[in-house]
């Protein structure tokens, strides 16, 4: 999918909504980065009461599948790893949401948030640092060479913008330290 597509398809309805948000993985390493394929938008929520059913509002259900108001709110509650998907019926186009719950990460990020105009709207990313370190875990967890090449592809691109000083103190609270070595490595 194309940057339009994602917008026109998953972000303007979001963005629409009021609900503070911000657009990380796959679509954040590849504004920061270099381009690559992606069939989903990873995006942070921070959802409050009745949140669930703009949301469920947003996205037509002629167009969209999006789990029931019930399960959006279930998910709301989760202290941690709260999640749920909104997926477009004919591109198959899918926004993977996350919900910030009381993770320190998400809370650092989303207070660092940036907007970049894209369609008309200006859409909130998170930071380089939050995507970087979050990249380092998902590799951590899958093994997936994906996420050493999204890191590298941004330190590549962007590496003016990287607070290192910063992701040193995430990657060491978090045990990263090899993997960040790694990445590192790989950029160059």
């Amino acid at each position: 999918m194309t940057a339009p597509d994602v917008h026109r398809l998953i972000l303007h309805q979001l963005h629409l909504t009021g609900i503070e948000y911000m657009v990380t993985g796959a679509v954040a390493a590849i504004a920061y980065g270099e381009p690559r394929m992606t069939n989903d938008v990873d995006i942070v929520v921070r959802l409050g009461p009745g949140d669930g059913a703009k949301l469920v509002a947003a996205y037509a259900p002629s167009k969209y599948y999006t789990p029931p108001v019930e399960v959006i709110e279930e998910e709301r509650l989760r202290p941690l790893h709260g999640h749920f998907n909104v997926i477009h019926h004919e591109t198959a186009l899918r926004g993977d949401f996350y919900v910030a719950g009381e993770d320190p990460l998400h809370d650092w990020a989303m207070a660092r948030r940036h907007s970049e105009r894209l369609g008309g709207d200006d859409i909130w990313f998170a930071p380089i640092e939050y995507v970087i370190v979050r990249k380092l875990e998902y590799f951590e967890q899958s093994g997936s060479d994906r996420h050493l090449r999204d890191i590298a592809g941004m330190l590549k691109v962007s590496a003016e913008y990287v607070d290192r000083v910063e992701i040193e103190r995430m990657v060491e609270e978090r045990g990263l330290g090899e993997l960040w070595g790694r990445a590192n490595n790989i950029s160059g």
